[in-house]
């Protein structure tokens, strides 16, 4: 989430402490309606099925995943609650690292593999399989990183770091079948969603979560809750940040777009047409918004329209409403 002293401030105000939280200290209830779990997910359940057994751990009605995990695969399941789902597209913006166990159907020499590998590397064409939740047309698709890590016989362990769409199995049949007698994925694991990493977080067991949130209501401690559940806005560190007055928060939540007398601080690199993260002064995101002005175009100008917002994430009311309504124009008009 933003710092105010990693923005440039083209304002100054101050924020109203009776409204609102700070990330990092909202209330469990608020958590849950604003929270983050990096599941690792084990093998057998669909992702899906992962997802239905954390709403009836934490007895919410809304949670949602980014990026499907096969039944058979483990590893990193980004889950948001509540609201919270309507940040997680921004982790599709990322790369995406797994470790994959690939059998060859013939033995191959490691200098033909490696060789191998580095015309695989850059971007690709790729046509999802069968069994996909996409369209099955040709598409191109970009690997960062491909390295053979070890090699027994038949048996190779790879990491792949790709973009965001690329499906794993598919990339090592086509191995094979540049190989010639095939190849097979046994087993896949994920490691990095965007910015989330197994280096960097630890990621949540079920068993734990389920453990975390019996304490907390039988004794009313949080504090192990808390470590497993993050604040939504941890997925959208790397996203360039504007914060808005307390003034200008409602509005938003209503639908009206962001001017620049409702700006208190806005990212040093700010050019037009670019995704950016909407907070309020504590750290909340608003929202997702598109960028209209540049930094240069916000501290030259006293009014104009700077930021349409794509997608609404606090919910309305949270702040006070300091606008009012005369008419049904009114809620186009630019917050101040």
């Amino acid at each position: 989430m933003p710092q105010l002293q990693n923005l440039m401030k083209v304002d100054d105000d101050v924020t109203d402490e009776a409204y609102g939280h700070y990330p990092d200290r909202r209330p469990v209830s608020s958590l849950l309606d604003y929270g983050l779990i990096l599941i690792d997910k084990p093998a057998g359940p669909s992702s899906h099925e992962i997802v239905a057994w954390i709403k009836k751990i934490l007895c919410i009605q809304s949670a949602g995943h980014s990026g499907t995990l096969d039944p058979g695969a483990t590893g990193l399941l980004p889950v948001g609650l509540g609201e919270g789902t309507k940040a997680l597209s921004v982790l599709l913006l990322g790369p995406k690292e797994y470790y994959t166990l690939a059998r060859m159907h013939s033995h191959i020499s490691e200098d033909r593999l490696q060789s191998l590998i580095a015309k695989f590397t850059g971007d690709i064409f790729q046509r999802p399989p069968q069994r996909s939740s996409v369209k099955r047309a040709t598409r191109i698709r970009t690997i960062y990183e491909f390295q053979k890590l070890e090699q027994y016989d038949r048996l190779v362990l790879l990491r792949i770091l790709c973009q965001a769409g690329t499906y794993i199995r598919k990339v090592i049949y086509d191995v094979g079948e540049v190989l010639g007698p095939g190849a097979t994925m046994i087993e896949l694991r994920r490691t990095i969603v965007s910015n989330l990493t197994e280096r960097n977080y630890e990621f949540t067991k079920l068993h734990d979560l389920a453990d975390g949130f019996q304490i907390y209501k039988e004794k009313n401690d949080d504090k192990k809750l808390r470590r497993l559940i993050r604040p939504i806005e941890l997925c959208l560190e790397g996203l360039r940040g504007v914060v808005v007055r307390d003034t200008a928060v409602d509005a938003l939540c209503h639908g009206a777009q962001l001017a620049v007398p409702g700006i208190v601080a806005v990212a040093r690199d700010l050019a037009p047409n670019q995704l950016v993260g909407i907070y309020t002064m504590k750290g909340e995101v608003i929202g997702l918004a598109e960028s209209l002005m540049s930094i240069d175009d916000i501290q030259e100008n006293e009014k104009g329209l700077a930021f349409r917002l794509k997608r609404i994430i606090l919910k309305p009311n949270t702040y006070p409403r300091a606008w009012r309504v005369n008419n049904k124009d009114r809620l186009k008009r630019m917050s101040t």
